[in-house]
């Protein structure tokens, strides 16, 4: 077992895609990855759960549309989630203690500071948030939003978003 986190694990950092080893599940495979098995399956065309030892499959999700800068904005589409009360008073990667209750995110690459306009693609709503954490890692997110910034836009569930950075 600790052979096959391994090999998950190596596999993961130095390429996009992992060759079935005999005794693998889509699964085991998955949970290895971050993804859901319907995930893990959508990405390589899969119909059945039927995998073979020596098959490659794709383990990394595609990177979240990033469009081309308009008048000097950066836009980026993609899923987010949320974060508050497990958090809240602890100190963010940017040093300031989260507060759940201010109109604020984490973001993995953006300087703090940034001011980005987050719109909730299913409604339409918007909000403007200070870039004060980092995160998420990993997964198909691109922003955690604070509890206030995502009950301001209707995004208390994994939620399609369009980011804009504000100059």
């Amino acid at each position: 077992m600790r052979a096959l986190v391994l090999t998950l694990f190596l596999a993961s950092a130095l390429a996009q895609t992992y060759t079935v080893q005999k005794g693998d599940t889509l699964f085991r495979i998955a949970k290895a990855h971050g993804l859901s098995v319907a995930e893990l399956k959508r990405l390589n065309g899969l119909q059945t759960d039927l995998i073979r030892p020596g098959q490659v499959l794709r383990v990394t999700p595609e990177e979240p549309r990033q469009e081309p800068q308009e008048k000097g904005r950066v836009f980026q589409e993609g899923l987010a989630v949320w974060y508050g009360p497990g958090f809240h008073g602890r100190r963010t990667a940017s040093g300031e203690p989260y507060d759940m209750h201010a109109l604020t995110a984490a973001h993995p690459s953006l300087p703090f500071g940034t001011r980005v306009r987050v719109t909730n693609l299913k409604n339409g709503q918007s909000v403007v948030v200070r870039i004060n954490d980092r995160g998420p890692f990993g997964g198909r997110y691109i922003i955690d939003l604070s509890y206030a910034a995502a009950k301001a836009i209707g995004a208390l569930s994994a939620t399609p978003v369009r980011l804009e950075v504000l100059p």
